[in-house]
């Protein structure tokens, strides 16, 4: 290997100064220019190639010459100029055409420069020659280290394979990557024994397959990155390298003690954590998995759950009873399902779990947690069942038992739990009653405990059916004899109502029903020839039977319209009518009764009217509310309330029982008809009767003052117009003496005797 890198090194050197000979040496022309006074031109061609100079050297006095531009047509009065990239500042040409360096150059800034030149006359500025470009190509040198990108962190499983992929590291070099300044390897300086590098890619390997994170979980390596390979005076830069080892789960967990003891209360909950039982696992604790197994004898009581630290919690399954059991002793395993042969050698696997319970004073416990019952409905004060509870303590105590919701359908009894219903039951209300039962001790803590009873309401046939919604029934005007109108259906609110049966509950001339024996009747057309002009509603009762035990039944009403329909019956409109739910024989009889009370009350009003004539003996048009045609003059009456005088009006033909005095000659004499004496007796009677019992009457026993007089009264007429100075005639006032007491001052005044046998 080394001989043949020195020999590929002499190659190249050789091959360097082969090029650089060549371009910088070149054979001279000189050509002989004569002067004539006919000028011919000859044709020109530059004569040089690519120009080389070396990056980061110093400027020299006189500057350096890296080259010469040549052209065969070459005379003494030529001159060249230089232009393009670093024309004048970084390059220059004198007057022999060599290229200068004026500066140090940097590859890894500029790595060439094109440029131009052009020959001119010196004399006038012509140009002799077109321009042409050439290049000046800056070759590298070793003058930049190796840079890492690093730091690097990695990681690997623990017991990986050999020869794993780990990561990869990466140095990059600014000089030219086509030589070996800028070719970059990679060494590994320490961790060969774990780890190996390629030293091209900078890939990192493991080199064993026993890794162990329990053993070491990170190792630090050193990296070097070096240049120009397999030469002297490369450059080089290290960096550090991180590689964490993952632990997976080859540790197998297990007890940190042989026995655990724990001491529980009776009356913990099912669920409640007895303890914990820490494990050990030398894995870390995403791959502490173990598994727990109880003793088979006790695994109904206890159980063993993980915790967030993947220890294992003892925990309550089943409710414990120290009166029943004082003590458990059991055992409990663990075990791990881990990805490799375990490390770790004889495992503590198994462990003796002691409980001590403690006896505490309970609550009285029922005999079931839930009781059902079923209860036909409609029965009153029946016993449903009973509930039962017992103290578990030793020292037992009697029991209470209640009901706290006051919407429980049942009363319970307090010492034997015995249920009797409050009342019927309807299912068809509630199919289901829930409540909760109370058992209290008798002791001085009044421990109680709950039970929940569940009343199942048990149908019975309590419901009549009826028809279903939808049964809608209308007839078509084209409708014929035959048509089926209308499906009508039934319901009924028990649970089990059976089969119903339809039939119609009278006799109907156009419609007939049929049962379609699946809970469905149809309504058919017996005669045809309906119209929406001049029908009427139709009502047809149907009788609805269930198929319960007994069976039920109800007559309920279809309405029936008359309506006008498109193509298969499709409604378009239907009649406005009178039901006909009341028959013709029917509405007559009515308006007969009503004529007859309307003739009953005018008899009744003509009757009143006429007798009232009657009684005042004059013709009811007659008399007037306030006034009284007559045909004197003199002072008015003054107007009073309205009342009839002729019921004062009366007539007696006895004989008087002394001579009649003579009358003062103020007043007129009046003549008086004959009158039964017992006519007028009992019509005052008749009338005080009245006056005493009517509230609102002025009594007769006080001052009336009367606006009008009756001109055919019997009492004669009180007028000043008809005094004793026009007709001379005497007043009789004896039958005053037979209206009683009240009149006896008006007798004696007006009277010529007084009767006095009152």
């Amino acid at each position: 290997m080394m001989i043949r890198s020195v020999g590929k090194r002499a190659v190249r050197t050789f091959l360097w100064t082969a090029f650089l000979h060549f371009i910088f040496t070149g054979a001279e022309h000189d050509e002989d220019v004569s002067k004539s006074s006919v000028l011919q031109r000859e044709k020109r061609e530059w004569q040089w190639n690519m120009l080389l100079v070396y990056e980061e050297k110093q400027p020299q006095n006189p500057p350096e010459k890296i080259g010469r531009l040549k052209n065969t047509f070459f005379n003494k009065n030529a001159a060249f100029r230089l232009s393009g990239d670093g024309a004048g500042d970084t390059f220059s040409l004198n007057e022999f055409g060599e290229v200068l360096v004026l500066k140090k150059l940097d590859r890894e800034t500029i790595s060439s420069y094109t440029l131009k030149a052009q020959i001119i006359d010196s004399t006038n500025g012509r140009k002799l020659e077109e321009d042409t470009e050439f290049t000046i190509q800056v070759q590298d040198i070793n003058d930049h280290t190796p840079v890492f990108s690093g730091p690097y962190t990695g990681f690997v499983n623990e017991r990986a394979e050999r020869g794993t992929v780990v990561m990869k590291v990466r140095a990059t070099d600014k000089d030219d990557p086509s030589t070996p300044n800028g070719i970059v390897t990679y060494k590994l300086l320490n961790g060969t024994s774990f780890f190996r590098i390629s030293d091209k890619t900078g890939e990192i390997f493991t080199t064993v397959d026993t890794l162990d994170r329990e053993t070491q979980s990170e190792y630090t390596l050193m990296v070097q990155a070096s240049d120009m390979p397999g030469l002297e005076g490369g450059r080089s830069a290290s960096t550090v390298v991180t590689i964490s080892i993952h632990d997976i789960n080859d540790n197998v967990a297990m007890f940190s003690k042989q026995s655990y003891h724990f001491v529980v209360k009776e009356d913990v909950p099912v669920g409640f954590k007895i303890g914990t039982l820490d494990i050990k696992d030398r894995d870390e604790k995403q791959n502490k998995k173990p598994i727990f197994t109880v003793d088979h004898s006790h695994k109904d009581i206890f159980d063993l759950e993980l915790n967030e630290n993947n220890d294992g919690v003892l925990t309550l399954k089943k409710g414990l009873d120290y009166e029943m059991k004082k003590r458990y002793t059991f055992t409990v395993t663990v075990k791990e399902n881990v990805a490799q042969p375990p490390d770790n050698t004889n495992p503590r696997t198994s462990a003796q779990i002691d409980i001590t319970v403690e006896d505490v004073d309970e609550p009285p416990v029922f005999t079931k947690a839930e009781y059902t019952f079923n209860v036909t409905e409609g029965q009153k004060n029946i016993i449903v069942g009973s509930v039962s509870a017992k103290d578990p303590d030793k020292d037992s105590y009697r029991i209470r038992y209640s009901i706290k919701d006051p919407s429980s359908p049942v009363n319970i009894n307090s010492e034997t739990g015995q249920l009797t219903l409050k009342t019927a039951l309807d299912r068809e209300t509630y199919d289901v009653h829930v409540f909760h039962v109370t058992a209290e001790e008798e002791s001085t803590r009044k421990l109680d405990s709950y039970a929940m009873v569940r009343i199942n309401v048990l149908d019975i046939n309590d419901n009549d059916p009826d028809l279903a919604e939808g049964s809608d029934v209308y007839i078509c005007e084209k409708d014929e004899s035959g048509t089926v109108i209308g499906v009508i259906g039934a319901i009924d609110k028990d649970e089990n109502p059976g089969k119903f049966r339809f039939s119609l509950a009278g006799k109907s001339s156009n419609f007939s029903l049929y049962d379609n024996l699946n809970n469905t009747a149809s309504v058919i057309l017996t005669h045809g020839g309906f119209s929406t002009q001049r029908s009427v509603e139709n009502i047809l009762e149907i009788e609805i039977t269930d198929g319960g035990t007994p069976p039920r039944k109800s007559i309920r009403p279809v309405r029936v319209r008359v309506c006008a329909c498109r193509s298969e019956r499709q409604i378009e409109y239907c009649a406005a009518y009178s039901k006909s739910g009341v028959s013709v024989s029917a509405v007559i009889a009515i308006l007969l009764c009503i004529l007859t009370i309307l003739v009953i009350v005018i008899l009744f009003v003509l009757r009143k009217r006429y007798q009232k004539e009657v009684i005042l003996g004059k013709p009811f048009r007659e008399i007037h509310e306030q006034l009284v045609a007559y045909d004197e003059e003199g002072g008015g009456e003054m107007d009073t309330n309205i009342y009839d005088v002729s019921i004062l009006t009366s007539a007696r033909s006895d004989a008087r029982l002394g001579p009649d005095p003579a009358p003062p000659a103020m007043y007129s004499v009046v003549k008086k008809p004959s009158a039964c004496k017992g006519d007028m007796a009992v019509m005052i009677e008749v009338k005080k009767d009245e006056a005493d019992h009517d509230r609102d009457g002025i009594p007769y026993d006080t001052l009336h003052i009367y606006g009008y007089e009756g001109t055919e009264s019997l009492a004669g007429s009180l007028s000043s117009l008809e005094s004793s100075s026009s007709f001379g005639s005497e007043l009789d006032y004896d039958f005053l003496n037979d209206w009683g007491p009240r009149f006896r001052t008006l007798a004696q005044i007006y009277g010529s005797e007084v009767n006095t046998s009152y």
